[in-house]
């Protein structure tokens, strides 16, 4: 359950696209309806897009992944070089890898990853020299020489998973068969370092709840100097075995897979540190509490300390703790405590001009970096005051500065900002991006320039190349949005969204968008009601209410004639702990006490029909969508419930317990936020949704509610998915379910 995306430009490019966009809209000649056919073809209507953006270390290159011009979703590996400006495609992905086949682990590693969608080259990682690139693909590993025109040498086999490249480039390092090998570059000599990984026993890896909840995609990692690896070991026999049943076309298929439902046992899980000249293995003491979370570990720059967070198993309590490799003498550097939950983050790191680090913490309500020296002793906040940020980007020591990026100026917008390590700005950051949208940064290791994805909801992505201050170097991807690009035919019938807020019942602010259909407020129309079509996610860690490029159903279903709405309730994403901490032990009371204020506020809009409002929702949107139809049949008049948790104690342990703690010790709350406690009220027409292979939300939620609406005596329309994920990899589902959508609330909504 995570989300979305992000993007950047100067003013003037913004005034520039603003005056493209209307010359645009006055060729009529170019119009053309937008279909849900041609929102699921090629080329994507966004235009080319780059993903996995990366700077190389040296600075001369940044590298990106680009789907095909006829797939979207088949990725090359391509370069633009910073010398002699020129774009090239390094590897062609069919060329390496005509046929490409992925075992079953790595295609579950991608559903965790959410890029299950993608084929061809989905990763890939650079050498600290900026010489060489490792490119995974299918399971083999190549490496690629940037100099050179041999585009890809292949140094391992073997559905190899998550391979690295050593700092200091001598190694590539890989999982396979539940063990870890590295393999000499230079010579091709591979070596084993682990050998118990096998049936339930896993070296190197993350488990199911790190891949999928605590963004922790790998279980190892290199210390600076190549000198040793700390990796993971875990063991899964004590979880629970889900038996179902993972129904595709032609097939079923049985599957056993453990998966830790809320209160039940988790992996048994260590820390062990191997050293790569001679094999050794040495386990880390993470003490006599058997019952916990490995969240992350670091190496310090110098690799004299390793460093590892673990936490609770009630996710109240952070330890971030140091350990010498030499001795694994350990001493707890600092501790991060709440009273409902601990946030995770990505925002450690290690200076190397002083014996420091930088860590983020909510302990004042709010993200803020603060400096720490190596006794664990806070040395003073590097950001402060009222406002947060969302990730650390950058480290410049030599300048003396940091990049962030943030929200600071608007809730709605993303912004890059400047902080000084010194602490001297920190109520009031540089901000570095020009125009209001928003921009995903990714900045060079020694903060020299950086790569801005912006957008708007007019405009989309464009990606740049920036010095530090945010003047532009070169040009990504410009992608602008002419007579060619591929939204240009579709340009006129473009509807914008309107933005505002309104009030919770605790007076928090709650910001909503909003997509009129065309000519609402011409004259003629100005009696005329709408129906609503309301769009839900709800839960923690997503914010739906963006100034960012996106959302073409929502902006079709605006040009079919409803009025699109979103409210991002309390425990949305970036917001204040207290806005995040409402939720807290009964999932659903606030957020659909929120949305159902919106949709009293939608409700009296004079160019609303009251009578015809809609709502979706998918994954945790599901289950608002679900809850909302229980509670407020009286205020909705159809609605479609997809992939739904439709009640907690049948969701995995991290995620959930995160929010409501552990069944055993909150009965009271896991009833109140099942569905099922609430379906005495549902009245209005509602359609379920769901694939039939989801390992994510497992299917058996959506099971126990067609039974439960069935003993109730409710009718309801239902559309299951062969053999689809949670994340629907292929167009042809997503086509399907779309038009399926638009068909059920054109019946109850539009009378068709």
């Amino acid at each position: 359950m995570r989300t979305l995306v992000s993007f950047f430009v100067s003013l003037q490019l913004l005034s520039f696209f603003t005056f493209s966009f209307a010359i645009l809209i006055s060729a009529p000649a170019l119009a053309e309806p937008l279909t849900l056919e041609r929102i699921h073809s090629d080329p994507a209507l966004s235009g080319p897009s780059p993903r996995n953006v990366q700077v190389s270390p040296d600075g001369t290159r940044v590298t990106f992944l680009r789907g095909r011009d006829d797939d979207q979703f088949q990725l090359d590996l391509w370069e633009f070089n910073l010398q002699d400006k020129a774009m090239r495609r390094l590897v062609d992905s069919k060329r390496l890898q005509p046929n490409e086949q992925i075992s079953e682990e790595e295609k579950a590693r991608r559903e965790r990853q959410r890029t299950a969608s993608f084929h061809g080259i989905v990763d890939y990682s650079w050498s600290k020299d900026g010489k060489r690139l490792l490119v995974p693909l299918a399971g083999d590993l190549y490496v690629v020489d940037v100099a050179s025109t041999e585009r890809g040498k292949r140094v391992a086999t073997g559905n190899v998973i998550d391979a690295k490249v050593s700092p200091k480039g001598k190694y590539v390092s890989y999982v396979r068969e539940q063990n870890l090998f590295v393999v000499d570059i230079v010579s091709g000599v591979e070596r084993q370092l682990t050998k118990d990984g096998a049936g339930t026993i896993h070296n190197a890896e993350a488990e199911f709840v790190a891949q999928e909840e605590m963004d922790q995609s790998s279980g190892y990692w290199w210390a600076p100097d190549d000198s040793a690896i700390a990796f993971k070991r875990f063991d899964e026999s004590p979880v629970p075995i889900a038996r179902r049943f993972e129904i595709y076309p032609d097939r079923t298929e049985v599957v056993e897979q453990r998966y830790p439902y809320a209160g039940a046992k988790n992996v048994l899980v260590s820390l062990h540190i191997v050293t790569i000249d001679d094999g050794n293995i040495r386990p880390v003491d993470l003490g006599t509490e058997t019952d916990i979370y490995l969240i992350r570990a670091d190496w310090s720059s110098n690799a004299k300390q390793l460093v590892y967070q673990r936490q609770s198993r009630n996710l109240q309590r952070l330890d971030l703790i140091s350990v010498d490799p030499a001795t694994l003498k350990q001493r707890t550097l600092l501790t991060e405590t709440s009273k409902t939950w601990v946030n995770l983050h990505d925002d450690l790191r290690f200076l190397e001009s002083q014996n420091a680090f930088i860590w983020a913490s909510e302990r004042s309500g709010r993200k803020h970096l603060y400096l720490v020296d190596l006794d664990g002793k806070i040395l003073h906040p590097i950001s402060n005051g009222e406002w947060g940020i969302d990730r650390l980007l950058a480290v410049d020591e030599k300048a003396g500065r940091i990049y962030v990026d943030s929200n600071r100026d608007a809730i709605i917008d993303k912004q890059i900002y400047a902080l000084a390590i010194d602490g001297s700005n920190a109520n009031n950051p540089t901000r570095i991006s020009k125009a209001d949208g928003w921009h995903e940064a990714k900045f060079a290791t020694n903060g020299k320039l950086f790569v801005d994805t912006w957008s708007d909801r007019n405009t989309p992505p464009q990606v740049s190349i920036r010095s530090p201050d945010g003047s532009l170097a070169a040009w990504l991807e410009k992608n602008e949005l002419n007579a060619k690009h591929p939204y240009a035919p579709y340009v006129t019938n473009h509807l914008p969204m309107e933005f505002g807020t309104i009030t919770a019942a605790d007076n928090q602010v709650l910001h909503y968008s909003i997509i009129k259909p065309a000519g609402i407020n011409e004259i003629k129309n100005a009696s005329k009601r709408y129906p609503v079509y309301i769009h839900v996610y709800g839960g923690p860690h997503v914010q739906l209410v963006a100034q960012q490029w996106g959302g073409l159903f929502e902006q079709y279903m605006a040009q079919q004639g409803y009025v699109v709405f979103s409210l991002d309730n309390r425990g949305s994403s970036r917001r204040e702990r207290r806005f995040e901490d409402a939720l807290y032990r009964n999932l659903g009371k606030v957020e659909v006490a929120d949305q159902l204020a919106g949709i009293d506020w939608i409700a009296k809009q004079s160019f609303v029909d009251a009578n015809r409002i809609g709502v979706f929702g998918w994954s945790y949107g599901g289950f608002m969508a679900a809850r909302l139809l229980a509670q407020g049949s009286d205020k909705i008049a159809a609605g479609v419930i997809g992939a739904p948790v439709t009640d907690w104690s049948l969701y995995d342990t991290y995620y959930t317990e995160r929010f409501m703690g552990q069944p055993k010790e909150n009965v009271e709350g896991y009833q109140q936020s099942s569905v099922f406690t609430h379906l005495g009220g549902l009245r209005s027409p509602l359609l379920l949704v769901h694939g039939m292979a989801d390992d994510n939300v497992l299917f058996t939620n959506s099971t126990r509610l067609m039974s439960e609406l069935t003993s109730r005596g409710i009718l309801f329309d239902l559309m299951t998915y062969p053999g689809a994920k949670h994340g629907f990899a292929t167009k042809v589902n997503k086509l399907h379910r779309d038009r399926t959508i638009e068909a059920f609330f054109g019946k109850h909504l539009l009378g068709k």
